[in-house]
This record gives structure tokens, C-alpha cells and sequence, in this order.
């Protein structure tokens, strides 16, 4: 089973039930994805119930891109898979992106996620998406401007009422509560134009009704399979 080490977090690479991989951190002793299949719940949650919904909130487009910020990097997956439909729906993304804890590129370059989605057509705009430098706003395509930071999510400010969707995607609240907090939903809520979205795998009802105390309308969605619920909140 391989594994990195990086600033003292080890990760190792494991295959879930649909077949894609996904990391196992000892840091956090979480998984990166759901067990039940990485693809498949990132697609569901995400792409599906975030993006496909924000697709139909925002047209006709007030503006040249859909502005989507992602608290969680990781992988790389949910970056890859907002790329692919943005290309089959001909929709202009702005991608922004934070990760405290960059998986090596070693790492990346085992995981499936290409070879799996389009017979691995997009394996070169995945492995730009963790090669390109930090920091720095790169054209991935003519349609897909992306930027990643190394930072924690805590201390950063994103702009306020600038992105169309957020996908939260942090590790549980009970390995990583410091990033559920109240504090950090009234964050995500600024960050959001009116009418703005934000998606979450997590359904748990602590977590709801700090999102109401944010300000947020909150939607619970069936959730990817294994997973009973997810959630969908829209900015008042």
C-alpha cells in the first residue's frame, strides 16, 4: 500500500467500491472520499447537486464565469471532474482552490481518476492542475482559469460576495471541527454572491443549524450511495 510523507502527515493510496482511489490520512485517521466509491461521491455531491444546480440559479450569466471556490483541494478529484463538465456544457469556470497540506505530486501521479473518467483523456489537464505553480492564476483551457493557495482556510479571507458555489469539503467535524464552526460558515456566506450555493457531503444537524445561524437557507439532498443525506444552502 503507498505512502508519503509530507510535513509529517502520512497518506496512503486505497481503492473504494467504485473502483476510483482515494487517501487514507493518519493525520486526520479519514479518508479523503467515501469509502462506497471516491468518483461517484464526488460527482453526486459536487458536480450533480452543486454545479448542475448553480448552472440552472445563474442563467442567463450576469457575468463571462461561473466563480466556484473549493475549501479542500486534496486530491484534485472535485477540480477535475467540475473541468470535464464545464466542457460538455460550455460554461466559462473561474476555480479557486486552498489546501493546508498538498498531497505529492508523487502520490498524484497513482492515482486513477484519469484513466477512469474518458478513458483517461484529461490526464494532462489533471496533472497541470497540481503541477502549476501556487498562488498564481493559470488558464488551464481557454475556458477553465484556476488558482490554487497553500493556506489554511482559518486564517484566509476569500472575497466577499464574489463566488457563485462553494464545495466544502473539509474533513469531518469530529477529526477537523476547528473548520465547521460558526465562524467559519459566516466566512463561506460573505464569500458568496445572493443567491449563492455551497455543498457539503456532511448532513449531520449540529452542522445545519450553524448554517442557519449563518444565515443560510439549508436544503438536506439524498445523499451519494452509502450515505443517506448531504446538504445544500443558499445565501439568503
Amino acid at each position: 500500500m503507498p505512502k508519503a510523507d509530507r510535513r509529517g502527515c502520512i497518506m496512503y493510496i486505497i481503492t473504494t467500491k467504485d473502483g476510483s482511489h482515494s487517501l487514507f490520512s493518519e493525520q486526520y485517521d479519514e479518508i479523503y472520499h467515501s469509502g462506497n466509491g471516491a468518483i461517484q461521491e464526488s460527482t453526486h455531491v459536487f458536480i450533480n447537486s452543486g454545479f448542475q444546480y448553480a448552472l440552472r440559479t445563474f442563467q442567463p450569466w450576469p457575468e463571462t464565469a461561473l466563480k466556484i471556490f473549493e475549501v479542500g483541494f486534496g486530491t484534485g478529484l472535485n477540480a477535475l471532474l467540475t473541468y470535464i463538465a464545464a466542457l460538455q456544457n460550455d460554461v466559462e469556470i473561474y476555480y479557486e482552490t486552498i489546501e493546508r497540506y498538498p498531497v505529492p505530486v508523487g502520490v498524484i501521479n497513482q492515482l486513477n481518476y484519469s484513466v477512469m473518467l474518458e478513458g483517461d483523456k484529461h490526464r494532462d489537464i489533471y496533472h497541470a492542475l497540481h503541477l502549476y505553480p501556487w498562488n498564481e492564476v493559470h488558464d488551464i483551457a481557454p475556458f477553465f482559469k484556476f488558482k490554487k493557495m497553500e493556506d489554511s482556510f482559518l486564517s484566509f479571507e476569500p472575497q466577499s460576495n464574489y463566488f457563485h458555489l462553494i464545495y466544502f469539503d473539509a474533513f469531518a467535524p469530529e477529526n477537523q471541527p476547528e473548520m465547521w464552526t460558526l465562524e467559519m460558515m459566516r466566512k463561506i456566506y460573505d464569500a458568496l454572491v445572493p443567491n449563492g450555493i455551497m455543498v457539503s457531503y456532511c448532513s449531520k444537524s449540529v452542522f445545519r443549524k450553524t448554517l442557519i445561524e449563518a444565515g443560510f437557507t439549508v436544503e438536506k439532498l439524498p445523499g451519494p450511495p452509502g450515505k443517506r443525506e448531504m446538504v445544500r444552502a443558499i445565501k439568503n
